[in-house]
């Protein structure tokens, strides 16, 4: 596992790579098994972790700082050789957007111009997709990967064939993944953690200890901050 600032990643010989972003505050199991899954059902040679410094659609909420998001991961992933982290969105101002990391990574990844680029995007997060910065652009750079944990929602399927054009449209609906429901969100586990409680499974082995050492999300330090 490589982590890196992106300046400095070379994946000049992946073909297939899937992006991975989100907040990952805290990453937990659930997003381990999201990035397992895809790989093996895409056949990804790589997949990248982009921790978003501000994500856009969470105006005004306070995340863990970005070295302690990004060491949790680098705790997470040390066990896959096949999974990276950027801290493009890191380095970059303003809210992260996906549209701006993709067409960013191509040059400063030094990925080959004919490796084929992959998104993960929860099926929570269809609902606006259309509304999404340079969203049709962004299904031109890239193939998402829809994770859905539950029934399909047929009327919003519907609904983004007609926004997004049916060659869009037939994009993203190549791109959806079917797995098991995760036991909790991040946002559960913050307040289990803030209460106290003992995360068990739902951390990766060592990021619990560097929670607690950190003394981050309420969790008793065994350290100074």
């Amino acid at each position: 596992m490589t982590a890196s600032r992106s300046g400095e990643l070379d994946l000049s010989r992946v073909r297939d790579l899937g992006v991975y972003g989100g907040s990952f505050d805290p990453v937990h199991a659930g997003h381990v098994h999201v990035a397992s899954s895809a790989q093996r059902a895409f056949a990804l040679d790589q997949v990248l972790f982009v921790p978003a410094a501000r994500p856009p659609h969470k105006p005004g909420r306070v995340l863990a700082t970005p070295e302690d998001r990004r060491r949790m991961l680098e705790i997470a992933l040390e066990r896959e050789p096949s999974w990276s982290i950027s801290t493009l969105e890191f380095e970059r101002d303003g809210p992260s957007y996906t549209y701006d990391t993709l067409r960013e990574l191509r040059d400063r990844a030094r990925l080959s111009p004919v490796a084929e680029l992959y998104f993960l995007i929860g099926w929570d997060n269809l609902r606006g997709l259309e509304r999404w910065h340079r969203a049709r652009e962004m299904l031109e750079l890239a193939q998402p990967i829809v994770v859905w944990r539950g029934e399909e929602d047929q009327r919003l399927l519907a609904h983004l064939r007609r926004e997004l054009g049916d060659e869009r449209f037939a994009k993203l609906e190549r791109g959806l993944l079917r797995i098991a429901p995760a036991p909790e969100s991040s946002t559960d586990l913050r307040a289990r953690l803030g209460r106290g409680e003992d995360p068990g499974a739902s951390l990766p082995p060592g990021v619990w200890e560097y929670i607690r050492t950190r003394g981050i999300y309420g969790v008793q330090g065994d350290g100074e901050r």
